[in-house]
């Protein structure tokens, strides 16, 4: 079993930062995409951004230029620096990964999620 630890999320006013930490665990061979998504009240979860084993990254056109999502593969971590903040960032993050276990079966996991809240 692989289970995802995030951590970092919490109230902060408009213009202001947080970063977003998620630890992969448990019976890991490899992994492959990490990545962020979001669901903000009322609305559908979205991708924010993924990053790749080799560093390749993709973001979802609201947060190019404000949010920057980098791993540590040593540590099979993902960040998520999120600068620049708004209102429109309020959402519970769930981090995601999928890749291959000790017995090479492939797996797909979400964390637990952790809420932002942007607000003055």
């Amino acid at each position: 079993q692989v289970q995802l630890v995030e951590s970092g999320g919490g109230l902060v006013q408009p213009g202001g930062s947080l970063r977003l930490s998620c630890a992969a665990s448990g019976s890991i061979f490899s992994i492959n995409a990490m990545g962020w998504y979001r669901r903000a009240p009322g609305k559908e979860r979205e991708l924010v951004a993924v990053i790749s084993s080799g560093g390749s990254t993709n973001y979802a056109d609201s947060v190019k230029g404000r949010f920057t999502i980098s791993r540590d593969n040593a540590k099979n971590t993902v960040f998520l620096q999120m600068n620049s903040l708004k209102p429109e960032d309020t959402a519970v993050y769930y981090c995601n990964a999928g890749g291959l276990s000790l017995i090479r079966s492939r797996f797909e996991v979400w964390g637990q999620g952790t809420l932002v809240t942007v607000s003055s």
